[in-house]
């Protein structure tokens, strides 16, 4: 186990230092001057060789990725003399928009979207999950039938169309829930919860269904394995044989895209964030991508990968605990 995950400790620098260098080549090779975009639509040549400087621009590419990289690593100055400028570890750079460091934007915008993917995955876990395991085990009956059509037509609406729907629905129409806005944890619970549950609903819509149909199928094939008759033969209760053995070997495709999921949603739901106006750091990204603010941009990318892959390392660990084939 201790070199298998020194292997994927190692797998995961690489995977993260190859996206580092692609995005870095991306939004700072581009036609566009980074200077430019920060010094402001008036500078003049002699103020846009000094940001240039101060960014570090005016030196070769290598040299600026690599000060980027022991930047994130170790923090880095910017300019040189009494205008110099500390970015403290780990720097990503400063946003051009808010003159602010995108570690820092990243931070204040990181707990919206946690809690908007950690209530939304709940959500859909039980909802998918439940479809799912409901229909392999009513297989071909009207309740199967149902929750299939069901699952499909969720599937196929797309989130901002149910979001906007139940925005129109739920706080316009019936005046059921506040417009979301978010509210801290700490400071009101039930504000927090009542504020994302809109969103947490059309993010969980579209997810669930996808989980009911996998885990369907995966709890289909799981169910007619040789071991699970056997199980059955010995006289086990339905229950024990559903859970402990079906269930649990069935579970291995879903943490491999739950693992992608919410990796990715807590990086951000773009669409979902933005609908709502929650300020999140998806919210975030899109606001950057108006205003080519490129190390906010790039700072997003960048925690979106790290969030992935740590997601990913984590779930092929879970799968020696959930699944007992799986050894390391």
């Amino acid at each position: 186990m201790i070199l298998y995950l020194g292997r994927r400790l190692l797998g995961v620098a690489g995977i993260l230092l190859a996206i580092c260098a692609i995005t870095f080549t991306i939004f700072y090779l581009l036609p566009n001057d980074p200077a430019a975009a920060a010094c402001g639509k008036t500078c003049g040549p002699d103020r846009l060789a000094e940001v240039k400087a101060a960014m570090g621009l005016d030196k070769p590419v290598w040299e600026q990725f690599g000060a980027y990289l022991a930047g994130i690593v170790a923090g880095r100055d910017y300019g040189s003399g009494p205008s110099a400028s500390h970015c403290g570890f780990p720097c990503l750079g400063y946003s051009y928009e808010y003159s602010l460091p995108v570690w820092e934007l990243l931070v204040d915008r990181l707990p919206v979207s946690v809690s908007l993917a950690i209530g939304s995955a709940v959500l859909w876990l039980i909802l998918g999950l439940g479809a799912g395991i409901t229909s392999a085990l009513r297989k071909n009956t009207a309740t199967d039938k149902i929750l299939t059509v069901l699952s499909v037509g969720a599937a196929s609406l797309p989130v901002y169309f149910t979001s906007i729907m139940l925005i129109w629905g739920i706080v316009r129409t019936a005046d059921l829930l506040p417009y979301p806005a978010y509210h801290d944890l700490t400071d009101d619970p039930l504000s927090w919860a009542a504020n994302l549950l809109l969103p947490w609903t059309a993010l969980a819509l579209l997810y669930a269904a996808q989980y009911a149909r996998q885990s369907r199928t995966s709890m289909i094939e799981a169910m007619a394995e040789p071991y699970i008759r056997t199980a059955r033969a010995k006289g086990m209760p339905a229950l024990t044989v559903t859970v402990k053995h079906g269930l649990r070997s069935g579970m291995t495709p879903i943490l491999t895209i739950f693992g992608m999921d919410l990796g990715g949603l807590l990086a951000g739901a773009v669409i979902t964030e933005s609908i709502f106006g929650l300020p999140g750091i998806g919210r975030l990204f899109y606001d950057g991508l108006l205003r080519s603010d490129q190390p906010v941009i790039l700072g997003v990318t960048l925690l979106a990968a790290f969030f992935i892959v740590v997601a990913n390392l984590l779930v092929d660990l879970l799968y020696a605990f959930v699944d007992p084939r799986v050894r390391y």
